[in-house]
């Protein structure tokens, strides 16, 4: 059996990300684990700024004045972005498995990485314009500690951040 790839995601995984998950395992039996946080740690000036970017003024202020959300109903989110995203990817590769994560998204990551001796590490998230470009993304925190490739896809499109 080959090296387990894990995968931290935001978003629940879809078709799109099955066939690029799938290009990913070129036909191999690696064990995939997913990993979704259970709380993204957004930060408030980062997400206004990148609603506004995005010209969608509406949602940039109505976040600043959102109540911050409850931990069980984050927890809740959480578990069926989980559901959808294993549905997703099943029968791919040597199997699906996956966990909500809890506290920093990154270190679960690094963490799941080194204890299943994994080979890749994928992060799939929506576009975030600021994160992005400051290059203090996901991928690029999990690569500069794991000190090996993080690939980081955006999620329902083919296409490839930059990390």
């Amino acid at each position: 059996m080959s090296d387990p790839i894990v995968i931290l995601t935001e978003e629940p995984l879809g078709p799109e990300d099955r066939v690029n998950i799938s290009k990913l395992l070129d036909g191999g039996d690696s064990p995939l684990v997913v990993l979704v946080p259970s709380n993204t740690e957004r930060h408030l000036l980062v997400d206004f700024l990148e609603n506004l970017s995005l010209l969608d003024i509406a949602k940039a202020f109505r976040d600043l004045t959102a109540q911050s959300p409850d931990p069980e109903v984050e927890r809740a989110e959480a578990s069926e972005t989980l559901a959808a995203s294993l549905a997703a990817l099943a029968g791919l590769g040597g199997g699906v498995a996956g966990e909500v994560v809890d506290g920093d998204a990154v270190a679960g990551l690094v963490s799941k990485v080194r204890s299943v001796n994994a080979a890749q590490a994928v992060v799939v998230t929506r576009p975030h314009a600021i994160a992005d470009t400051f290059h203090t993304d996901w991928a690029n925190k999990a690569q500069d500690q794991l000190g090996l490739p993080v690939l980081h896809l955006y999620a329902g499109s083919g296409f490839i951040g930059d990390s």
